[in-house]
């Protein structure tokens, strides 16, 4: 470990997570909402993996929001969220202030992104949350891509707290850095990156870094099992869920990202890293959590 950043241990993980009161409510732990899915990328049981993954991980109620005409198909794989029905057009979500106004109501972190496609409504979208949404703004795979295409500029209306988490490839969208040269200098662009723009950045790799420009986190936590699709959809469910009651810092985030791993370790065990699938890592983050506050 380099003196310009820290390794993550368990210890670390255990002191942020603390304890809870024995007449705790779910109020006390935050709504938040995850905004995602389209026709082509529908994935009911994936989105609804991303709302387990959040519930799962402590906050106190998780809002699915979905194209509307989606939302029947979604419907059946959710027990513990719920739904909430987004205007759209031939499976995608449209810009609707209205409806987007009441989806953020009383959220205290909001995910964006997630198997959304490609679509021209969705820059109007950013901005309004951007601009309107005081909260915790997490955006991840097709809400980065909406980022890049449309400029950097659009996070300097943020109003809350943004997160970005992009893989390699996504980073050298945003940043315009090639990739080889993001895997060889990832602590340092990051955290470059991360300043200037005024934002948590969480660098997905086999160690994954996470910095707000000053402080830097990584996490070493994970296996090839987890190489696999939707695992990144779950990394975001358990952040925004961490988010419902945690403060919105790099080592919140970087918390996260050491859950997940361990949970997909130990997923990786109980299985093995060809068979494992992402609902996987989600049915056992309980005992990382559980291996995290013995």
């Amino acid at each position: 470990m380099k003196n310009d950043r820290q390794l993550l241990k368990i210890e670390d993980v255990k002191t942020v997570l603390g304890t809870r009161p024995w007449d705790s409510h779910k109020g006390m732990f935050g709504y938040v909402g995850i905004l995602g899915g389209s026709l082509c990328y529908s994935g009911a049981a994936k989105l609804a993996n991303l709302g387990a993954a959040a519930m799962r991980s402590g906050c106190g109620v998780v809002t699915l929001g979905v194209p509307a005409s989606l939302a029947p198909a979604v419907a059946p794989y959710l027990l513990e969220s719920t739904l909430f029905p987004v205007s759209d057009a031939e499976g995608k979500m449209l810009f609707d202030p209205v409806v987007l106004d009441s989806f953020l109501a009383g959220k205290r972190a909001v995910a964006v992104g997630m198997g959304w496609g490609r679509s021209p409504e969705y820059p109007n979208i950013l901005k309004h949350l951007f601009c309107r949404y005081s909260g915790t703004l997490l955006l991840d795979a097709d809400a980065l891509n909406t980022l890049a295409d449309e400029g950097l500029e659009l996070l300097s209306q943020k109003q809350g707290t943004v997160i970005l988490t992009p893989h390699p490839m996504e980073f050298s969208r945003l940043s315009g850095k090639p990739v080889a040269e993001i895997l060889a200098h990832p602590v340092e662009l990051a955290r470059s990156f991360a300043a200037e723009h005024g934002v948590i950045l969480l660098l997905k790799g086999s160690v994954t870094t996470i910095t707000d420009g000053k402080t830097v986190y990584q996490s070493d936590r994970g296996c090839a099992g987890m190489a696999t699709a939707g695992s990144g959809d779950v990394l975001s469910g358990v952040l925004v869920g961490l988010l419902g009651y945690l403060p919105p810092t790099a080592l919140t985030v970087a918390s996260g990202a050491f859950l997940a791993g361990l949970a997909g370790e130990i997923a990786e065990r109980e299985s093995n890293a060809f068979s494992m699938v992402a609902s996987d890592t989600v049915a056992a983050l309980p005992k990382a959590f559980s291996e995290v506050l013995k």
